[in-house]
């Protein structure tokens, strides 16, 4: 059902089962899954995919061009997954042609009032962004991250699975997985044991991950990156670990958040 007072393109793909409320703005090279519901006054422009099941509060405004002065006006697009929640003036800027192209949002997030995500930003799933939490562009977030109220991540800036970002932060480099940082600027602050156990690690496995946390950031013995090979020569089985490992392993364009 689409409000009469809405700008539908006639080229844009809408699913027959969604819904679009009053005044809203829909472009040519939008297209929105089955089950939406847009609620009023949003604006979708440019090359647009919104997943099925996907909720959208007034005011939001998705796909318009990003805030980068090098952006020319090449083709490039904003791919949202299912199931999101995408609140009040919520801001997604598509991606640039040095950035990949792409702005991309995973299944099962929320966006809540004022948040931005900026020009080729990839988030994972299952991601919690709280009020006016920004990103600048090219940030990476991977599954089940939280981003709190008023927080700012630094552009090229990576946030590893499962970690918290406490509010009014202001983080400048990249953070491990399951961690929790704050501050301005961030530091890091311990592991995030409430999302751990939220997502229901065994208790063996959250003290396994505490060892290995506690020598690599906590030990003036050899470099970090020393550290880091050390520990992965062990070949621990369990997961949380295997992924904190692989993210420390990984190049940094920021480093690493420290305690």
């Amino acid at each position: 059902m689409i409000h009469k007072s809405s700008v539908v393109h006639n080229n844009a793909k809408i699913c027959s089962d969604v819904e679009i409320g009053p005044f809203c703005s829909i472009g040519e090279n939008v297209k929105i899954g089955e089950k939406c519901k847009l609620h009023s006054h949003i604006n979708i422009q440019g090359d647009v995919t919104i997943g099925s099941n996907t909720e959208i509060f007034p005011f939001a405004s998705i796909g318009s061009v990003p805030q980068d002065l090098k952006y020319k006006g090449e083709d490039t697009k904003v791919i949202i997954g299912s199931s999101c929640k995408i609140r009040e003036y919520v801001t997604i800027n598509k991606g640039t042609k040095g950035g990949g192209r792409v702005t991309m949002i995973g299944n099962n997030c929320l966006m809540m009032i004022g948040t931005h995500i900026a020009h080729d930003c990839l988030i994972g799933n299952n991601v919690i962004f709280a009020n006016h939490s920004t990103l600048a562009g090219h940030v990476i977030l991977k599954d089940n991250v939280v981003v709190g109220a008023l927080s700012a991540i630094h552009q090229f800036s990576k946030i590893g699975e499962g970690a918290m970002i406490g509010g009014m932060s202001g983080v400048t480099a990249d953070v491990v997985p399951y961690s929790t940082v704050v501050g301005n600027r961030a530091k890091l602050s311990g592991l995030n044991i409430l999302g751990l156990k939220r997502r229901n690690i065994e208790k063996k496995e959250i003290s396994e991950l505490r060892k290995v946390y506690k020598y690599i950031f906590h030990n003036n013995q050899n470099t970090l990156r020393e550290r880091v090979i050390n520990m992965k020569q062990k070949e621990f089985k369990e997961q949380t670990i295997q992924i904190f490992l692989e993210f420390l392993s990984e190049d940094s364009d920021r480093s690493f958040t420290l305690p």
